[in-house]
């Protein structure tokens, strides 16, 4: 009785100070919260003694109650987390810093009071109360009129309606209450096992262990187990933490810490690789010595194309390669360091060959796999103005074998050019401007993209030609146009005169430029076939004619490549590409 009412005169008297403070502040409390009817309800639903419904003040207005936290910047600032995300390891893109950045600060209804807890009290309406109470090694905090409370154990969301309860015993109903959790209590716990930077943390009870972990570099992916982590409080196991299990379905631990608990990465479980078509395509753990296939086709989530998985086996003397359907997967085990790779094994069904040009079908033709091109040419609905003999094929596979081709070239070229030797001091000088041109000429070279063109119309055996997926067929109409391009002074479209030869045309053009090579003149026809201006100057209706440009280098090896470049691009390209 004597300590209880030692307790009670202390917590009168500083609250008589606080009462006199807001006497002369004349602090009003138009946003604190007294005990509604839905706390009311909360504390009858649990059994708790609650007051008689005539004394339950009104809420007043809303404070949003939050759990303010001050802790010291304690979190490690110079973690590098480029590891943890270059890492193949499923998981180990959690870590990047973004938990450690900020504690536990919102309103948790959930979090349930400890000891070491910050509350504050606000009691107004004829009872001036507003001070911050902490939680003693007890459980319990001092309420004015009321002596000790006992308030380890509840949970935030029920705090105020305990609180409310519990002053309601000894105070008038027109007076208002308000209580809510100030600051979580802080603690210090460890990080050890396999994380990058074992140590002591601060933070505060109410934090995840994802959090912890983060500040400490995340989860070690080459020695750390994301499937194993520990919480110790003292020599008692708190709980195991499985992180596939937040990763893939967002579950995660809520359990309190207390000052001196100890998360503890364990070692890495045994691992497969997975690679292929899968959203997931990382390295995944798993308990035991084997797990199953379709186990770890659930944590991979292969793509819906894929049909099947090439497994290797990595155990032993000898490396196996096994081949299997993904369906097969709850008859298949694997082992530690297996990699399996999800494929697409399916059999052609049918293609599709795209008709531009003059004619008057559809643009878009479906056809079964293994289809000829006469096959294509029966289905298309030519018109008189359709150039029937020059039908122009664009392949995807041409193309990038153009495309291939053309790098190699440049390469070869580029090597040249910077391993090149020079005997003087003035030839060095020269070759090393030579250089910077070609290297800049290479650099708008690699920027071509060839057409991917088949010559077929002269072909006696196009109806027999097998079309691939993708096909482009150009019907050409019969114009009566040569196109003049490349080295001459005004580029253009001249209307075709069998009057005409080659160097009428190029003088209709405006004539040869100063850049232009006279010799070296190519002709491109309307089928796809090209000629030599010089040794057949014969132009058709629809060609193009494409003067190159001169290649003036004193390095002859450096002219011949650049001229070898210069053609293919024009014939895969159809471009003049200048100097």
């Amino acid at each position: 009785m004597l300590r209880r009412f030692l307790a009670i005169a202390v917590a009168a008297a500083s609250l008589a100070g606080v009462h006199g403070a807001h006497a002369q502040g004349g602090t009003g409390w138009s946003q604190s919260l007294a005990v509604g009817p839905m706390e009311y309800a909360a504390l009858a639903a649990q059994g708790a003694a609650t007051p008689d419904r005539a004394m339950v003040g009104n809420p007043v207005a809303t404070i949003p109650a939050r759990a303010e936290t001050s802790l010291p910047d304690s979190a490690p600032q110079n973690n590098d987390y480029t590891a943890n995300l270059a890492s193949d390891a499923f998981g180990a893109q959690l870590f990047t810093g973004a938990f450690s950045r900020d504690s536990a600060s919102i309103f948790n209804p959930s979090h349930v009071i400890s000891v070491g807890d910050r509350i504050q009290l606000r009691i107004w309406n004829g009872y001036n109360v507003d001070t911050v109470l902490t939680v003693d090694a007890g459980g319990n905090i001092v309420l004015p009129e009321v002596g000790p409370f006992r308030v380890q154990g509840v949970t935030n969301g029920n705090l105020q309606a305990a609180v409310g309860n519990a002053l309601r015993r000894v105070f008038a109903s027109k007076v208002s209450i308000y209580a809510s959790l100030l600051a979580a209590q802080p603690v210090r716990v460890y990080v050890t096992g396999a994380v990058r930077r074992p140590g002591m943390y601060d933070g505060t009870s109410s934090d995840s262990v994802l959090r912890y972990l983060d500040q400490a570099g995340g989860i070690d992916p080459d020695r750390g187990s994301f499937l194993d982590v520990t919480i110790k409080r003292g020599n008692q196991t708190l709980e195991v933490v499985n992180l596939y299990d937040f990763l893939l379905k967002g579950d995660l631990t809520s359990r309190q810490l207390n000052n001196g608990d100890v998360i503890f990465v364990q070692s890495r479980k045994k691992t497969v690789k997975v690679s292929g078509l899968a959203e997931n395509a990382k390295r995944f753990e798993f308990l035991g010595e084997q797990a199953r296939l379709d186990q770890i086709v659930r944590l991979a989530k292969p793509l819906p194309e894929a049909t099947n998985v090439r497994v290797v086996r990595n155990t032993g003397t000898v490396r196996n390669v096994e081949y299997f359907l993904i369906s097969q997967g709850n008859q298949i085990d694997l082992r530690n360091g297996d990699e399996i790779e999800f494929t697409a094994d399916k059999r052609p069904g049918t293609i599709t060959v795209r008709v531009e040009g003059e004619h008057t079908g559809p643009q878009e033709y479906v056809l079964p796999y293994g289809s000829r091109m006469g096959q294509l040419l029966s289905q298309v609905h030519f018109t008189q103005e359709s150039d029937t003999d020059s039908i122009q094929l664009f392949r995807q596979s041409v193309r990038a074998r153009q495309k291939t081709l053309l790098a190699t070239t440049l390469k070869s070229l580029e090597s040249s050019v910077l391993t090149a030797r020079s005997g003087t001091a003035e030839e060095a000088q020269l070759r090393k401007e030579e250089a910077a041109l070609v290297l800049q000429w290479v650099e708008r070279a690699r920027k071509i993209e060839p057409s991917g063109q088949t010559l077929i119309a002269k072909s006696t055996t196009r109806n027999d030609l097998l079309l691939e997926n993708g096909d482009i067929l150009r019907v050409p109409v019969k114009d009566g146009l040569v196109l003049v391009s490349g080295e001459v002074l005004f580029p253009n479209a001249v209307a075709y005169d069998k009057s005409l030869d080659l160097d009428d045309f190029i003088q209709q053009a405006g004539g040869f430029s100063q850049n232009a090579d006279t010799s070296r003149i190519i002709i491109a026809h309307r089928d796809g076939s090209f000629s030599d201006g010089k040794k057949d100057d014969a132009v058709r209706a629809g060609d193009e004619i494409m003067v190159l440009p001169k290649v003036d280098f004193k390095t002859r090896q450096f002219a011949k490549d650049v001229f070898q470049i210069l053609y293919q691009v024009a014939i895969s390209a159809k471009v003049v590409l200048g100097l």
